[in-house]
């Protein structure tokens, strides 16, 4: 399976000028937008902040904060309002691999195209 990384634009929707723009992967298996808790002081303050217990895909769990409002935009697709977790992340190589988890593609009304390895628009959100 190959992999799909699309580049993001994250904005406190509390305050614009708190943003980040990064490259992250998309994972259907994953939730919400998943950051590195080192960026979380980056968006500032949030309307609400939750800890919980997350499971990762090896099965273990670990702490998170699931942290809100956030503006999210992946590049070529519409902005969505929506709650991320933060998470502790090692790099590698010095860098973090953020992931996008399937409610995101959802909100924006993104699918993931397998054959194709990309990101397409559905014609119509899906309100089912």
């Amino acid at each position: 399976m190959g992999r799909i990384v699309a580049k993001v634009t994250a904005k406190n929707a509390l305050d614009v000028s708190k943003v980040r723009i990064f490259d992250a992967l998309v994972d259907t298996g994953a939730t919400l937008l998943t950051l590195p808790m080192a960026w979380k002081q980056d968006f500032g303050k949030f309307l609400t902040t939750e800890k919980e217990k997350v499971q990762l895909a090896d099965q273990h769990e670990v702490d998170a904060e699931i942290c809100g409002p956030l503006t999210i935009q992946l590049e070529g697709f519409r902005k969505i309002n929506t709650d991320v977790a933060f998470v502790d992340m090692t790099p590698v190589n010095g860098a973090y691999e953020p992931l996008i988890g399937y409610t995101v593609l959802e909100q924006a009304g993104i699918a993931v195209d397998m054959i194709g390895h990309r990101l397409v628009a559905v014609k119509h959100l899906d309100l089912k």
